[in-house]
């Protein structure tokens, strides 16, 4: 507690009742503090806007942790199979590289094209094989590291290194809410645990913390714990909540007055309380599945135990966007060495377990939100941190390779079958229309309808972007 005269430190026994009930009393507030604050919902976009269609309204990704293969799932190299076995990788070990590269190993998969583009995708995603002709394609990804935790913050944040907002929290910042009883930005972390650098990814950085990401155990019995308080309180009525609220609406215009409206912790506890409180009345609804057809809980496959994690959560996703949810990112694969895309021991084992987890769940996704008409105004990215390389590790192995990976987006927006971008013979590096994350930012900034340069918060003497000094809108995957 911070005292503020020598008279403040005497204090009566009410008056320390009613400063340490402040602590707790933040909600009403709320309204009061947002019409003063540069991250409230009813921000001017003129000031950062490019002046243009904002045709993307809300936002859903899909984000692969560990290094999803790209000549294993969307990039097909024919060239890795005439040249099996060969030794023609590096003769040293390159940085964020785990073991010395082995031969060059063809993939282990049938690559087909599919749809009127004629998309080659791998024997692992036959359902998402279906989808492709309403999917761009970027196909020439990179990253400035090997390295996972770096790579990870690079491909959430634009930096390798923590301390900066996501891509989620730069959203919230400049969008604010699109409805009032549900979080901006979303977090839906994998069952088993949370991706690289743990929280980092969905970090607000420097930004007020109230645009982190809500992140939620969709597994668990409560997704959202403590919205409602334990039987064994019984003194806990709706006539009770009444006059406790009354009491802290006094106690907050007192903290405020001292405080200064312009205190953004103050201002971010506010608004987490006042959200909490109208979560009561939203969450339950917003995450209860009960409610869908037996055919939409067979779509997303929640009646299979390999696809019925990621099922969940890609049908809460879409719940939650249906709901007035601005940004929802769903991970697949907690960090570690096993039970993700960080496939060093062996492709032929270990990459069909984690693909099989989320192909159906990510096609009934994309159908759902086009038969929902949420198409319309709804982007679809499905992304990783980097891509592996095409030579062995072990055996069977691939090791961490950020020269070339995939990424494709559907949606608003989104020019349905376009490609961009290109990977060498061997699929090792980007070779023509390399994009790196400052790229893919620019690109989804331009279509919320910001100008990606004009965005900036001042942080340290710095105009901080999430696109840093760099940064195109990949116009070629655009309608």
């Amino acid at each position: 507690m911070e005292f503020h005269s020598p008279g403040d430190a005497c204090l009566s026994r009410r008056a320390m009742l009613s400063l340490a009930g402040g602590g707790f009393g933040l909600l009403p507030l709320a309204n009061l503090l947002a019409e003063s604050s540069p991250a409230s919902s009813t921000r001017s976009l003129p000031s950062f806007g490019h002046g243009g269609p904002a045709p993307v309204r809300r936002i859903i990704q899909l984000f692969m942790t560990g290094g999803a293969s790209p000549m294993d799932t969307f990039d097909h190299k024919p060239e890795l199979t005439r040249l099996h076995g060969q030794n023609l990788g590096p003769k040293i070990k390159p940085e964020g590289f785990t073991a010395m590269p082995g031969a060059i190993m063809k993939s282990p998969f049938e690559f087909r094209q599919h749809g009127e583009t004629g998309r080659w995708v791998s024997s692992v995603f036959p359902h998402q094989a279906g989808c492709v002709d309403d999917m761009a394609f970027l196909m020439a990804m990179a990253s400035k590291t090997n390295v996972h935790g770096p790579a990870t913050y690079m491909m959430n944040t634009g930096f390798l290194l923590p301390g900066f907002p996501c891509l989620g929290a730069w959203v919230s910042y400049a969008l604010g809410s699109i409805v009032d009883n549900l979080p901006t930005f979303v977090v839906l972390p994998d069952a088993r645990g949370l991706p690289y650098n743990q929280k980092g990814p969905f970090s607000a950085g420097f930004l007020p913390s109230r645009h982190q990401g809500t992140v939620i155990n969709a597994a668990a019995p409560e997704p959202v714990p403590d919205l409602f308080a334990k039987q064994r309180f019984p003194f806990v009525t709706r006539a009770a909540d009444r006059d406790g609220l009354e009491l802290l609406r006094t106690l907050d215009r007192g903290y405020a007055a001292r405080q200064g409206a312009d205190d953004a912790r103050l201002e971010s506890r506010i608004a987490a309380c006042e959200l909490a409180a109208k979560m009561q009345l939203s969450a339950p609804e917003a995450f209860d599945l009960r409610s869908e057809t037996a055919t939409t809980v067979r779509d997303y496959g929640l009646e299979t135990p390999a696809t019925q994690d990621f099922g969940r959560r890609c049908l809460q996703a879409r719940r939650l966007v249906e709901r007035g949810v601005r940004f929802v990112q769903l991970w697949s694969g907690p960090q570690g060495a096993s039970g993700n895309w960080d496939n060093h021991g062996s492709i032929p084992n270990e990459l069909p377990p984690i693909a099989l987890s989320v192909d159906q769940p990510i096609a009934a996704l994309l159908r759902d939100l086009k038969a929902r008409g949420l198409f319309s105004d709804t982007l679809l990215i499905w992304t990783t941190e980097f891509g592996r390389t095409p030579f062995a590790q072990g055996s069977t192995g691939r090791d961490h390779n950020g020269g070339s990976f995939v990424t494709w987006l559907a949606g608003a927006g989104i020019r349905a079958g376009a490609t961009y971008g290109k990977s060498d013979e061997w699929g090792y590096q980007a070779v023509e229309g390399r994009t790196y994350c400052y790229d893919l930012h620019a690109t989804l900034l331009h279509l919320l309808g910001i100008d990606h340069e004009r965005l900036t918060v001042r942080q340290n003497g710095i105009d901080r972007r999430l696109t840093d000094v760099h940064g195109r809108v990949v116009r070629e995957v655009l309608r």
